[in-house]
Formats: structure tokens, sequence, C-alpha cells
């Protein structure tokens, strides 16, 4: 049987049985859940985005403003998602039942992560592909194809003259490799072209690996958490150590953490450490918002936030380090003045630069390849499960009635048919159009109403009285601040700044209109769900309807009935004591009125 710690006025705290045990799916032990956080949002976003992001942005310098935007936004919205979930023990569509008018967030938000499923698993199908590669026993990117023209082997140490008008448009093989063996590339012009046949298998293996963990609900995923979110460290430790004593090593860490102070004060610096932030710790997706939903109702996680938020910056850094302390060994091998002469954006720095540099180590070059597409994959499966499990949980919170193996299986199955388009030669260039309006522009865009329904439609005393009821803790001037004000500004101004400085993807103007179609899609929830929900409402009149269809529904509270009606109960004699405070507060100004003006 459960119980309920519940404080009291004088002090005391009331421990209530609760004798409807809730029917939900609960993890295993507290810490699966951690575990399974720190899986979902230390992802690619960590491993690739973070490191360029920051060179592009002024290197040591971009840190200031990441951890100040991570302090201000971040762990508010990481707290405030956790809690909300937890509260209800509902996933992020049935969560706005507190304000059914905004169910249409969580609808969007849906969209948003059924179109990054699409595309996640492709990047970890390529990742299983170089994996089975780095078994070889010579690493097959390490030389040049026989029908590669102008290419330079890329386990080539010796000094090449990059200066000689000859060698300019030379390419290494790991580019080359990446470009024409695995992905046969092709203007995305010239057609999106047909699956490899190679990578449809990898990305179907790497469908069943996902399939297997969730088939099972939400126990089985926190089993897995124990490997998933642990092992990558063991992997990032030994290849942290690893890179350190490489030669250029400091030379790349020292180019990676260096400010350039003239770029702290440039508002897109800003604006791509609030970006980078959304997407590193996987905030306002919806995932955040499921996994504490199969929380207990006490669980502490103001606790997991904290450890959980920190934990993702460290793991940034130190997996900056590691990459450009190998770019700098690797500029140092191959005589190269400038780091940058060596970076790839996005997949090309995953892999074509890292493995470049991989091919030039003296020992060991397939152990450190396998360690480090291992940790790739692993971080990669860690973070599609939080996604997949957003999904999953929305369709099972409006039918329950549906098994989960069922769920998940036929998401599975409609996932990988997806995800194959991918797979083809013009698939990286559709990635990047769904990505920055499916994924990118939506997120932002929902996020601003998130923010705005919980703490302004709901209301942030609101929460802080949800909080002290289901944790005893009080909320501090600090977090009431950023729900309040601060989080929500300042993602306005970043919505609005990306918008205005908005760049079509570079593909034919047909697949940027595809892309405003996903992201018209996603949005237009919004309307189509308040309008569903005023009519809906059984008031009478059309403001009682309006008004009725923004306040909490019936179903609104936590999932226990007992704990509910507790909840219910204190609210009810919250609202008399505040009915109270009012009523004083106008008797003695009508006191003051009379003794001044009469």
């Amino acid at each position: 049987m459960d119980s309920l710690e519940c404080p009291q006025a004088n002090g005391i705290v009331l421990t209530v049985a609760l004798p409807n045990a809730p029917i939900r799916e609960k993890w295993g032990k507290g810490v699966e859940f951690m575990l399974s956080c720190i899986a979902y949002s230390v992802g690619f976003g960590n491993i690739w985005k973070f490191p360029y992001t920051a060179l592009e942005n002024g290197g040591g310098a971009f840190l200031i403003p990441y951890l100040v935007v991570l302090f201000v936004i971040g762990r508010p919205i990481y707290y405030l998602e956790m809690v909300m979930g937890q509260f209800c023990s509902s996933g992020c569509v049935k969560i706005y039942d507190l304000a059914p008018a905004m169910r249409g967030i969580g609808v969007g938000q849906t969209i948003a992560m059924f179109v990054v499923m699409t595309y996640y698993t492709p990047v970890l199908a390529i990742t299983l592909r170089y994996l089975f590669a780095s078994f070889s026993t010579e690493l097959p990117w390490s030389k040049c194809d026989p029908s590669w023209s102008r290419c330079i082997d890329s386990d080539n140490r010796e000094y090449r003259n990059f200066s000689d008008p000859a060698n300019q448009n030379l390419n290494v093989s790991a580019e080359l490799y990446f470009t024409k063996t695995i992905m046969h590339r092709a203007p995305l012009a010239e057609g999106i072209g047909t699956p490899d046949l190679d990578l449809v298998l990898c990305l179907l293996l790497s469908w069943l690996v996902v399939a297997i963990i969730l088939i099972k609900g939400i126990r089985s995923t926190g089993k897995a958490a124990y490997f998933l979110a642990l092992f990558p460290y063991v992997i990032i430790m030994i290849l942290f150590v690893h890179t350190c004593s490489l030669e250029g090593a400091g030379k790349g860490i020292k180019f990676f953490l260096t400010p350039k102070w003239d770029q702290l004060f440039t508002a897109k610096v800003w604006m791509e450490a609030v970006t980078q932030c959304f997407f590193s710790l996987s905030i306002c997706f919806g995932g955040i918002i499921a996994y504490s939903s199969f929380n207990n109702f006490t669980n502490n996680v103001y606790r997991d936030a904290m450890i959980i938020s920190w934990l993702d910056t460290f793991t940034s850094v130190i997996v900056g380090c590691i990459v450009f302390g190998v770019l700098g060994n690797l500029a140092t091998v191959t005589h190269k003045d400038s780091i940058q002469d060596v970076v790839r954006q996005g997949t090309g720095l995953t892999f074509m630069a890292y493995p470049d540099a991989i091919a030039k180590f003296e020992y060991f070059p397939q152990l450190f390849s396998v360690l480090f597409f291992m940790m790739l994959f692993i971080v990669g499966i860690g973070s599609n499960l939080g996604v997949i499990t957003s999904i999953i949980t929305a369709i099972r919170d409006r039918c329950p009635q549906l098994e989960n193996w069922k769920v998940a299986s036929a998401i599975s199955v409609i996932g990988f048919a997806l995800s194959a388009i991918y797979m083809a030669p013009g698939g990286l260039d559709l990635l990047d159009v769904f990505d920055t309006y499916g994924a990118k522009y939506v997120t932002l865009t929902l996020a601003l109403f998130e923010l705005i329904t919980f703490a302004w439609i709901y209301g942030v005393d609101r929460i802080c009285r949800d909080i002290y009821f289901m944790l005893n803790i009080e909320t501090s001037v600090f977090w009431r601040i950023c729900w309040a004000i601060a989080t929500p500004v300042v993602v306005c101004v970043i919505l609005i700044g990306s918008f205005v400085e908005y760049k079509p993807v570079d593909v034919p103007l047909a697949y940027n209109v595809i892309g405003w179609v996903v992201y018209g899609v996603a949005v237009i929830q919004l309307p189509i769900w308040a309008i569903y929900a005023i009519c809906t409402q059984k008031r009478s009149g059309f403001v009682k309807k309006v008004v009725g269809a923004f306040q909490p529904a019936q179903s609104w509270g936590p999932e226990n009935e007992h704990t509910r009606e507790m909840y219910n109960a204190a609210n009810d004699k919250s609202k008399e004591l505040d009915d109270e405070e009012s009523e004083r507060s106008s008797s003695l100004c009508k006191l003051v009125h009379r003794r001044v003006f009469n």
C-alpha cells in the first residue's frame, strides 16, 4: 500500500495510506529514472554539435553564455518539466489537462518527436556501419580506393605542402570513404536516390535494438539505462586519457577553450547558446515529461534535475576536449597551421575528421575507432529511447487499453519504413531539412507556448503549491523569477531572432517548402485543439466556455484518486485563505479610506 507525507500548518508531517494504488507503470528504482534521463539528454548534441558550436562562437568564450543560459533557462525548464510530469503522471499531451485549450502544444511536440525519430535512427545506422568496419585488420577509410581521384591516404603522416596549388583540391580518404562508399552522396537536386543496402541492414538492426528495449515497457528501459548511461563514460574517460597523450592535443584543447572575447558581446553567440542548451538537455521535446510521469509521486526530482543538468554540461566540455585534442593531433601530423582547416560541421566532424585522425594513430587505431563509434551508438540509443518513449506515452495516455508492446512494435515498423529514405544518396540533405523545420523551429515555437501555459495560464504560484504538496519543498524566488519572466522572455527573443535571421536550407526550393509544411502541421495544432476544447465545454455562454477551456479539467491532478482528493481539499483550503486575506485587505483599505477622506 502506497503512502503520502502531507505537511501540516503546525509543522507536523502526516503520513496517509493511499488505498488506491496507481495503475501506471513505474520505474523499478529511482536511480533508473535518473540514469534514463542521463542517457536521453547526453547524445549526439554533446558529441559533435557542442564542440563545433563552441568553436564557431568564440571558443572558450562560448562557455560563459552557455553556462549563464544553462543556469537561467536550461535548469529551470528541466526542473519544471520534471515536476509537472511527475505531479500528474501524464505524458506531453495529457499533461495539458491543466489547460485543455493548450493541448495542441503536446500534440505538436509529439509530431516533432516523430520527425526526430525518423532521422535519428539513420544516424545510428551510419554509426553502426562504421563500428562494424572498425573491426577490419586495416581501417577501410585509411587508404584511398583506386577509383578515387585526387585522394590522399588518411594514415599518411608525412608532410604535405598544402600551399602548393597542385594540392589545393586533394581530399583525404576518410572523407571520400564517407561520401562515396558509405553514403554515395549526390546532390538532392538530382533526386533522393535508392537507399544503400548495407545501411538499410544497419538501420534494421538499430531499430531492432530499440524495439527490444522498449517492448516490455518502462521497466526494461530502466534496466537498460544502467548500461546506456554509465558505460559511455568509461569510454569517454579512456578516450580522454589517450587524447591528452597525443602529439599536438594540447594545441587543439587550447584552441577549443581559449576565449575570443570580442564574440562574447554579439547576439548570435547568445542565440546559439540557448539553441545548444535546448538540444543538449533535450528540453521542451516531451521526453523529460514522459520519463517523469513514471516516477513515484514523492520522488525528489529537484535533486535529479540538478545532477543531470550539470552532468550534461560536464560531458559536453569533456567530449569537446577529446574531439579538439584529436583534431589538434590531426593538424600537427599534417602540418596544418589552423585547427579550422581540419574541422567539419555536423556529420562531417563525426564521420570525416575524426576517422581521419584515428587512421593516423600510431598504435591500435582499430581499438580507438571501436571505442569511439561504440560510444556514439550507445548514447544515440539512449537518446532515441527517450524520443520514442515520449510518443508511446502520448498514445497510451489517450488509448490506455493499447498494450505497450503493440504500440512500440507499430512505431518501430513505421519508423523503420520512413527512416530508410535517409539512407539514400540525398538522404543527409533531407535530414538537414527536417532537422531545421521539423525540430528546431517547431521546438522553439512550442517551447514558448509551453512556458506561457505552465507559468502564466496555470500559474507559478500554483506550481509552487503543487511542489510543496508533492515534495514538501519551498520554491525559492530564483525559480519563480525564471519561470515567470526570465525564461519565457529569453525564449521569445531567441525565437524571434531565429526567424529574423532565417536562411533556407541549401537544397532545392521544393524541399524548403516541404519543411515549412511540416512546421505548419505541428504548429497549427495549437488553434485546432483550442477550438475543440472550447466547443466541448459543457458550460453555457461563449465567454464561460473560453474561460473553462483554460482552467484545469476535472481529471487534472495526482494520478492516485485518494491523493487527488487530498490535493483538491488542500486547494480549496488555500482558496479560502486567499479569499479571507483578500477580504481583510479590502476591509483595511475601506477603513483607511474612511479615516483619510471622511
